[in-house]
């Protein structure tokens, strides 16, 4: 990488850690773009050779701190060594949830504006280098079960939403009950919806 491209790189990453240090300190509202670039220390025209407004440098932060997570996720996943398919889910789900419950700061940024959409492209649009492309992983993952899944990408789609809703209401307001006595009702859950797609 020559100096111009690590000058860019080293400029797109701070302003995404200035960002995101704002949005959840001030609130994305409160912050405007000249609050960005002045604490970054950049010029403004700097922010728009690499994003289009607030809202998308806020959808590509979640997109980058996503990928941070599951990234390090799917790190441990290996080291832990799990084979079966279902335990691999139910692995990434506590690592997730342990990791948001201790910052609940990127949890409340990550959940008050994600969505479906926004997290299919966080986990298969790596926005830097050190991103990964969860989908590749997840398929591996398919590939490599005992078994067929029927339709791998709604099933997805249904273990999300459950954990997020769920896991944010417990991670932030201990309802209906705390993290740790909510996990095995989840992992039950989880489990469950992965029988449900297996093919016979």
């Amino acid at each position: 990488m020559g100096k111009a491209d690590q000058n860019k790189k080293l400029k797109m990453e701070n302003l995404l850690n200035t960002s995101f240090e704002l949005f959840t300190s001030k609130g994305i509202n409160k912050t405007s773009i000249s609050d960005i670039v002045e604490k970054a220390g950049v010029a403004k025209g700097t922010f728009y050779l690499y994003f289009k407004d607030k809202y998308d440098i806020r959808n590509r932060l979640i997109a980058h701190k996503s990928s941070q997570l599951f990234m390090q996720a799917a790190d441990a996943l290996e080291k832990a060594g799990i084979q079966d398919f279902e335990d691999k889910i139910i692995f990434i789900m506590d690592y997730v949830l342990d990791e948001l419950s201790a910052n609940k700061g990127l949890l409340a940024f990550i959940y008050k504006d994600l969505s479906w959409a926004v997290f299919k492209r966080a986990l298969t649009t790596p926005m830097t280098d050190s991103d990964i492309d969860f989908s590749e992983v997840y398929n591996r993952m398919i590939e490599d079960a005992d078994y067929k899944l029927r339709d791998p990408e709604v099933m997805l789609f249904l273990i999300i939403e459950l954990i997020g809703s769920t896991g944010y209401s417990s991670i932030m307001y201990d309802d209906p009950v705390s993290l740790r006595d909510l996990k095995p009702h989840l992992e039950e859950t989880v489990r469950m919806i992965i029988r449900q797609y297996k093919e016979n």
